[in-house]
C-alpha cells in the first residue's frame, strides 16, 4: 500500500432523492366513463448507502469524490400504478469505517462486515395518490399527495483499521522490519524517524493455513496524544486491534520507562486501550549479548516478553507462537 494511496478520512457531501408525487387520476374507459379515482403512490427517493467490501484498504476512491446524488422517485400513474423508486447510491468502504455527520458528529454507521450496509441518508417517501382519499363523503377527491423532499448532509468518514495485532513503539523499533519479515507486506524501512508515514497492514501466516492480521502503526512519540509528531491521526488505528504488541529496541537506555511513555500516551488518547492484551517484543536483540539480557529482565515491565532479532531471526517463531496462544486467549 503506497503511502500516497493511502487514506484514512474522507469528507463529502451526500443527497438522496425526492419522493415521487401521488397521481390525482381518475378510471375512464369506455363503459364507465365515471370511474372513482385511480391514482397511484409515487415512488420512494433513492437511499444513500454505506457498504462493506472486504478487498478495500482505504478511502483513496472516495478522495475526488465531491457530491453522490440519489436518484428522484417516480410519479404514481393510473390504475394504482406506483411509480418506479428513485437509484439508490451504494459507497463501498473498507471494514473499519465510521461514518458521522458533518455538523452534529452523529455518529450514522460502523461497517465492520463484508457486504453489511447502513442506510446514512434516507429517499424522500413517495406521495399517497388520490385513491388513498376516497371516503364515503368524498367520492372523487381531485388531490394527491405530494413526495416528500430530498434530505442532504456532509458526510465523515473515518477508517479505523481493522487488525488482529498491532504493534505500537516509537520511530525506528523495528516494527515495519518485523512486518517484512512474518509476512508479504513490503513496508518502506530506513534507519530514520517516522519511516512509516501510514499503517501497513500484513497477513501474518500459522500453522495448517491459519493466519492473523498484524498492522504497522506509525511510531508514536511523548505527546502523541496531545498532537505532537503524527499525533492523533494514527493514534485511532489501534483502537481496532485485538492485541497490542510493544516494541522496544534492546539497546534503549531504559526500556520499562519507554513502555511506560507508550502506555501513557495510549491511555489519555482512549483510556479503553489499557484492557487490551498487552505483549512486549524487545527487538534488535542481535546487538545485546546474554549477560546484559539477564541484566535487562529484572527491570522489564510484568507482561510477557520475548527477545527477538528481525535480521537474524531469533524468536521471531516463538513470538508468533506467543501472539496466536494470547489472540485465541482473547476470543475464547
Amino acid at each position: 500500500m503506497a503511502s500516497s494511496n493511502f487514506v484514512d478520512q474522507i469528507k463529502i457531501y451526500c443527497r438522496s432523492g425526492k419522493g415521487g408525487a401521488g397521481s390525482a387520476h381518475f378510471r375512464r374507459e369506455k363503459f364507465v366513463p365515471k370511474g372513482g379515482p385511480d391514482g397511484g403512490d409515487g415512488g420512494r427517493g433513492g437511499h444513500i448507502i454505506i457498504r462493506g467490501n472486504v478487498q478495500m484498504w482505504t478511502l483513496l476512491h472516495l478522495r475526488y469524490t465531491k457530491h453522490l446524488h440519489a436518484g428522484h422517485g417516480e410519479s404514481g400513474g393510473k390504475q394504482q400504478s406506483t411509480g418506479a423508486s428513485g437509484e439508490d447510491i451504494y459507497i463501498d468502504v473498507p471494514l473499519g469505517t465510521l461514518a458521522r455527520h458533518a455538523e452534529t458528529n452523529e455518529l450514522l454507521a460502523e461497517i465492520t462486515e463484508d457486504g453489511q450496509t447502513a442506510i446514512l441518508i434516507k429517499g424522500g417517501r413517495g406521495g399517497q395518490g388520490n385513491v388513498h382519499f376516497k371516503s364515503p363523503t368524498n367520492q372523487a377527491p381531485r388531490y394527491a399527495q405530494p413526495g416528500e423532499p430530498e434530505q442532504e448532509a456532509y458526510i465523515i468518514m473515518e477508517l479505523k483499521i481493522l487488525a488482529d495485532v498491532g504493534l505500537v513503539g516509537f520511530p525506528n523499533a523495528g516494527k515495519s522490519t518485523l512486518l517484512s519479515v512474518v509476512s508479504a507486506a513490503k513496508p518502506e524501512i530506513g534507519d530514520y524517524p517516522f519511516t512509516t508515514l501510514t499503517p501497513n497492514l500484513g497477513i501474518v501466516s500459522y500453522y495448517n493455513h491459519q493466519s492473523f492480521i498484524m498492522a504497522d502503526i506509525p511510531g508514536i512519540i511523548e505527546g502523541a496524544s496531545e498532537g505532537k509528531g503524527l499525533g492523533l491521526r494514527f493514534l485511532r488505528h489501534i483502537e481496532r486491534n485485538s492485541l497490542l504488541l510493544f516494541m522496544i529496541p534492546g539497546d534503549s537506555n531504559d526500556i520499562s520507562k519507554d513502555y511506560k511513555v507508550l502506555l501513557n500516551e495510549l491511555q489519555s488518547y482512549n483510556p479503553d486501550l489499557i484492557d487490551k492484551t498487552r505483549l512486549l517484543a524487545i527487538t534488535k536483540s542481535d546487538l545485546i549479548d546474554q549477560e546484559l539480557r539477564e541484566g535487562i529482565k529484572p527491570n522489564l515491565p510484568e507482561i510477557p516478553y520475548i527477545f527477538i532479532s528481525s535480521i537474524t531471526g531469533e524468536g521471531i517463531k516463538d513470538l508468533k507462537d506467543m501472539l496466536w496462544k494470547n489472540l485465541n486467549a482473547s476470543i475464547d
